[in-house]
């Protein structure tokens, strides 16, 4: 009953939407990644329909490191970033020890696009780079944005935010088995919001196999306490962009917060314009997509990578089955 009752509120409800979504979006990308196996990465992939303004493609090959060696507890990436199998059943499992080709024009985690886009900021980046990753999940985006960076030359700043206390143990697990030392890195047990204060957020029976859950802020004190007397959720504290980056600017802001991304931008662009020099969005519907764009664009902000949500129309209506990518450069900040 506390369930059904909690699954009343707008934002929770769109969670277990979401978690179906996401689903759809991994069974995708393996048969995609499967089918090219078999075929070979041929141009009719819907993952080379993309838009952009720099050669993506020259970028994911640039970075690609050739002389790596098996780990026998992990897969290894085209980056050289280990990850445990652990943190993927059912995708990894029985993959230690493999290292995977470069992911043109994906892999089961990402595509050309995002991949091209997050590996652009570590590019523009000077001497140090510092990228923070909102829902951050077991580091993906530190660990491989900061492996590249690493790879150039560049000290590293690395600073990931998540609301799941498991998988926060997982990015600090990431982190070190991929050689970042403690003052390298910074996770934090919460979420990012317009103003700090606290959050609902789910809570899962298998952190390895549940990503994607989205924190639910301003709730009113009845939908609190029917949340967690259901026993699916749980408060944690939300924190400011402001407060993450410590007012200091960032080269990357990762941000994949599973449908709240047009919402955080518009209440956060005055911080976005203030502090980060590039943004990579993972977007969750075509109407979310041009709510970022016509922000970003008003407020002087440079679109150079775009790949529209991937959908399907079950009964007449849009489902996301892969997530749309966005990157975005900050004109104004240097």
């Amino acid at each position: 009953m506390l369930k059904t009752a909690a699954l009343k509120i707008p934002q929770i409800r769109r969670l277990w939407q979401d978690r179906a979504n996401l689903l759809a979006e991994r069974d995708l990308l393996q048969r995609e990644n499967q089918r090219l196996q078999s075929e070979g990465a041929h141009s009719d992939s819907v993952f080379f329909h993309y838009n952009c303004s720099f050669d993506a493609i020259d970028t994911i090959n640039r970075h690609a490191r050739t002389e790596l060696t098996a780990q026998p507890s992990y897969v290894t990436n085209f980056l050289g970033v280990k990850i445990a199998p652990k943190f993927f059943p059912g995708i990894l499992d029985g993959k230690a020890g493999t290292i995977e080709p470069i992911p043109i024009p994906a892999n089961w985690h990402a595509d050309i696009a995002e991949w091209a886009a997050a590996l652009r900021a570590v590019d523009l980046a000077l001497e140090r780079f510092r990228v923070v990753e909102l829902g951050c999940g077991w580091g993906c985006w530190l660990n491989n944005t900061g492996a590249a960076a690493r790879n150039k030359g560049l000290s590293v700043d690395l600073i990931g935010i998540e609301g799941d206390a498991e998988h926060v143990a997982y990015a600090q697990e990431a982190m070190a088995a991929n050689g970042f030392s403690e003052d390298e890195f910074r996770i934090i047990h919460g979420v990012a919001a317009p103003e700090k204060g606290v959050a609902l957020f789910p809570v899962v029976e298998n952190a390895g196999a549940s990503w994607g859950s989205e924190p639910i802020l301003n709730a009113t004190a009845a939908q609190i306490r029917e949340a967690t007397a259901s026993g699916h959720y749980q408060q944690i504290s939300a924190f400011p962009l402001s407060e993450i980056v410590r007012g200091e600017p960032v080269d990357l802001l990762h941000i994949d917060i599973q449908g709240g991304e047009a919402d955080f931008i518009d209440a956060a662009v005055a911080d976005l314009n203030r502090f980060v020099r590039y943004i990579v969005i993972g977007t969750h519907s075509r109407q979310i997509e041009g709510r970022i764009m016509g922000t970003l664009l008003s407020q002087g902000w440079k679109i150079e990578m775009e790949r529209p949500a991937i959908i399907g129309l079950p009964d007449g209506r849009p489902q996301i089955l892969v997530d749309g990518v966005q990157g975005w450069r900050n004109a104004a900040l240097r």
